[in-house]
Parts: structure tokens; sequence; C-alpha cells
């Protein structure tokens, strides 16, 4: 007897090697399962690309956008020609709403979870790179206005800002830094990872929050890139 799943097929795609199903960031709640060939799941942490997993015939992914109604984690793309079915939406939906309101919930949870260790995971790596404390001068919009500020320290995938009314964990927002030296300002998007307020009242850390580098020009990055390594040098010596 067969044991694989099996799933009702709204409609077949077929991808040729190297194309993108869906992008990282995206948003999309299709569900898929691969009929033919295979498909790499990989997500981007620094501009460096990390692959998560290689998908094989009758495995199912993007269900994370169906049950948590959330972007894409990560970016899935076609190895060698591949066929993909797309699960039927009706059906899928059906077979979820059948599920009893409390189990409906622990999957939605789980599956926010997941993202959030993905996202810790992301900014862990993150870290590895090497932060120099230097006072850069930057600017970005808030809520309501535009905030000129400063941020204590600084790697090529993100860095501290220093202000009294943080913005909200997940805000993204465009940023411009100036460095010593640079005629124009780098204009980076970045998202905000943690905030920590004046209330908080932790002894000894500022109030602030910590900012992750979401898209960085090619140009802009290389410029960044060797501002710190110029930075390290110097604090070496």
């Amino acid at each position: 007897m067969d044991s694989k799943p099996k799933y009702n097929i709204a409609a077949e795609e077929t991808y040729q090697d190297g194309q993108i199903i869906f992008k990282e960031g995206s948003w999309g709640d299709w569900v898929y399962v691969v009929l033919s060939g295979t498909v790499e799941i990989s997500r981007k942490v620094e501009g460096k690309k990390y692959v998560l997993e290689i998908l094989q015939i009758d495995e199912v992914f993007g269900e994370l956008g169906f049950i948590g109604g959330m972007k894409r984690t990560a970016t899935a793309k076609a190895i060698g020609e591949t066929t993909l079915g797309i699960i039927d939406r009706q059906f899928f939906e059906k077979e979820f709403n059948q599920l009893s309101a409390q189990f409906r919930s622990v999957l939605e949870i789980i599956t926010s979870r997941f993202k959030k260790m993905l996202e810790r995971a992301s900014d862990f790596t993150t870290r590895l790179e090497p932060r120099v404390p230097k006072v850069l001068s930057l600017a970005f919009k808030d809520r309501q206005s535009f905030v000129r500020a400063y941020t204590g320290n600084v790697s090529t995938g993100g860095l501290f800002i220093g202000t009294d009314n943080p913005l909200n964990p997940g805000h993204q927002f465009l940023l411009k830094l100036q460095l010593p030296g640079v005629e124009n300002a780098l204009q980076i998007k970045c998202e905000v990872m943690w905030a920590r307020k004046q209330e908080d009242n932790e002894p000894g850390k500022s109030p602030g929050m910590g900012i992750k580098f979401s898209e960085i020009s090619k140009g802009d990055y290389q410029v960044l890139t060797q501002y710190l390594e110029t930075a390290n040098l110097g604090a070496r010596k």
C-alpha cells in the first residue's frame, strides 16, 4: 500500500532550473506540494545565502503563510525542471476549519513561534559580525516626524540607535547613515528587532532600539564594509 500523502490539487505549475517560486519577505498563502523535481528553501542573513532545506517529491511547503497569515519566511527556488501542485484552497480551508478552535489556535501559535525562532537565529548570526563602537550621525522618519539621532555601535548587519522614543519591534523604515569622510549618506532599509524604553529602567543600558539592515545596495554595503574594516584596524593599534 502506498503510504505517501495525497492532496487535492487545484492547479499545476512548472518551473525551470533556478527559477524563483517565491521570495523571502513576500506575501502569499498558497501551499505547494512537489510533484517532480526538487525545491531549495533558503534564507538570507547579512546578504549571505543559507540553505535551510532541500525538498523532494511529495513534500509540502508554504504552509506558514496559510496558517499564520504572515510573509514568506524563506525563498523557494526550483532545482532542475520542477512541477508543483497548488493544493486546492477550498479543500485546505475546509480541512483546517474542521479542527477545533483550540487546536487551530495551537497551530497558529506554533507557526508564529517558529517564525520568531527563525528571526532570532538570523539576529544571532548577525551578531557574529564584529560591531565597531563608533558614534555616527543618522536620520530616519519615526511615527510622525523626521528624526536625527546617533548610533553607539554598528556592524555590516545592523546597529543600535539611542533614542528615548524607540519604534516598536517589527517596524520597517528607511535609514540615512552618515559615515565620516563619505559625501553621501548611506540609505538602508531597516527593521526594528528590539526596543528598550526609558521606563524599563535597566541599569547601565540607555534607551533605544536594535536595528537590522534588511536591504542595502551593493555599493553602500561595500562602503560600509570598508569603513568598518578601517575602523577595526585603527582600534587595534
